[in-house]
């Protein structure tokens, strides 16, 4: 199955649309989005860029940024579905969805403690069914990774995720937020992935077969 994804939109509509028209240009099967649809935007102003990506008649799977609405949580969008806390499988892969992000300094309108965060998780992966691909979709990092670490060297992941990932060893993780680390890392055999900021045009296919392969690109 092949994928596209995407991460940190933050309200850039010819962003969204440079990803539709990628997604067809890699006959991609599922697209991911990993946070930050908008800018601190309103519910109707995602469902509007969702609805940008909708029209291609695939699937896309969804998790809320911190800098999106949490009334995100409980929209229906017809094409698309928001996987927060919940487990969704595709052929061979099973995707774990968790948005937000941990207590940031600037307040942002969907942060969450470590503790729910863990707790989101848990429940989340508590009937996991047997594919070969566990995938966690995840906007924020895992703490203390190449991924979350800020221009000033500091650490800004999850301490929930990373608690997560050494549990359940989920075979890759892709996330967002830390705009500046776009790249891949590892915890034990789990994969790590950061497109990077899809308002900039990067963004990241994957290929899972046998085995998984993964392309980053910048439009």
């Amino acid at each position: 199955m092949k994928v596209l994804v995407g991460t940190d939109f933050h309200g850039n509509e010819s962003a969204f649309e440079g990803f539709a028209s990628k997604a067809e240009e890699e006959r991609v099967e599922v697209l991911l989005i990993c946070g930050d649809i908008t800018h601190f935007g309103t519910l109707r102003e995602a469902e509007g860029l969702i609805s940008l990506l909708t029209g291609l008649r695939l699937p896309v799977l969804f998790v809320p940024g911190n800098c999106d609405p949490p009334s995100l949580l409980g929209v229906d969008i017809e094409g698309a579905k928001c996987i927060h806390g919940k487990t969704v499988s595709y052929g061979d892969v099973t995707f774990v969805g968790i948005g937000g992000s941990p207590p940031t300094p600037f307040s942002t309108p969907f942060e969450m403690t470590e503790e729910e965060i863990t707790e989101t998780l848990n429940k989340a992966s508590a009937n996991l069914p047997h594919t070969r691909w566990l995938v966690l979709v995840s906007h924020t990092p895992p703490h203390n990774t190449r991924l979350d670490k800020t221009h000033l060297g500091l650490h800004a992941g999850s301490l929930g995720v990373r608690k997560f990932i050494k549990e359940r060893e989920p075979h890759i993780v892709f996330c967002g937020h830390i705009h500046e680390a776009r790249g891949e890392d590892r915890i034990g055999n789990t994969i790590l992935v950061n497109p990077g900021p899809a308002r900039h045009g990067d963004y990241v296919t994957a290929l899972f077969d046998e085995d998984f392969t993964k392309e980053f690109h910048s439009l």
